[in-house]
């Protein structure tokens, strides 16, 4: 069996099951998905509400739940499913199993105290949804690379989600969070031979590409915890095995989706656009770490211009 750090690189994952998605979308839910995975504890007895009837910061929370029950959960269904010998059988020693199952202890503990952080506020906490994780843990191998990508998109829905706390109190909560979230996806790193600090900078991840990530997930939720998102298409590609650095990629159909112009590609330092000519882009150069990979109308990857995407890619 190959070792972890072999099965890692190129990792091109995580395309999104769309049909496996809730099927409703609206403006309001998009912007709450990105509280999905911003997960402060409330400061007070009541959180703040968001100035002009938008976002409040109980929403946040509730979203910030949603995302910890699936990351719980995953880690929960995995460690049952495989042993410690299952594990070390990919390369990784006794102690480094023991860290994994403490990183999915740690997502256990977010959840019960995100419940009691909602529920203090007066309102409901919303209940864990039904997961599909087959895919992802067909192997202890595979649980394992979906899980350096799980936390590296927690920590880039973080960044992404900051900006929509009104609370200073729980955005210190937020940042509390992250920097947990960040040392589990280093430890992952280091676990899979990856180097820990990839780049200087970790990047942010817009809401709906968030969901468009987690969504593939999710089966169904109970009434008033579903997310009614519509996550982005999948990206389709001839040779999803290219996708690293310095390779041309291929989509699975040049005219699909219509309006394409450019592959986009989501990464610390900045965003990186290669022209789509034919249905074929070039992945470009200083790609580091954990990168998002989109098919856009433009070079911008606001929602509006964004047609398919986010993969994953890791170039390192």
């Amino acid at each position: 069996m190959p070792g972890v750090s072999t099965i890692l690189q190129g990792f091109f994952a995580l395309a999104p099951l769309v049909a496996a998605a809730p099927a409703k979308f609206d403006v309001r839910s998009m912007h709450l998905a990105a509280s999905a995975a911003s997960a402060p504890p409330a400061a007070g007895p009541t959180a703040a509400a968001a100035p002009g009837g938008g976002l409040s910061d109980v929403d946040i929370l509730n979203f910030a739940l949603t995302a910890e029950h699936l990351e719980s959960a995953y880690y929960k269904q995995g460690f049952a499913k495989f042993s410690m010998a299952d594990f070390m059988a990919l390369g990784l020693n006794e102690g480094q199993v023991k860290s994994l199952m403490g990183v999915g202890t740690t997502e256990a503990t977010h959840v019960s105290t995100l419940i009691s952080a909602v529920a203090a506020t007066g309102s409901k906490p919303v209940e864990a949804c039904q997961y599909n994780f087959d895919a992802a843990l067909s192997s202890a191998e595979s649980m394992v690379k979906t899980a350096r990508v799980l936390e590296a998109v927690g920590v880039s829905a973080y960044l992404g989600a900051a900006p929509l706390i009104n609370s200073s109190d729980v955005l210190a909560s937020a940042a509390s969070i992250v920097t947990v979230e960040a040392r589990h996806q280093a430890f992952i790193r280091v676990a899979s031979g990856a180097e820990p600090v990839p780049a200087a900078f970790d990047t942010a991840l817009q809401p709906r590409a968030v969901f468009t990530l987690a969504s593939q997930f999710i089966k169904s939720c109970p009434e008033g915890s579903n997310l009614s998102i519509q996550p982005f298409p999948a990206i389709a590609l001839q040779n999803p095995e290219k996708a690293t650095v310095g390779q041309n990629l291929k989509l699975a159909d040049p005219a699909q989706p219509p309006g394409a112009g450019f592959c986009a590609f989501v990464a610390p330092g900045g965003n990186q656009f290669a022209p789509l000519t034919n249905g074929n882009c070039m992945v470009p150069q200083n790609l580091s770490g954990e990168v998002y990979m989109m098919i856009t109308k433009s070079q911008s990857v606001a929602d509006a211009e964004v047609l398919a995407g986010p993969s994953v890619i890791q170039p390192s």
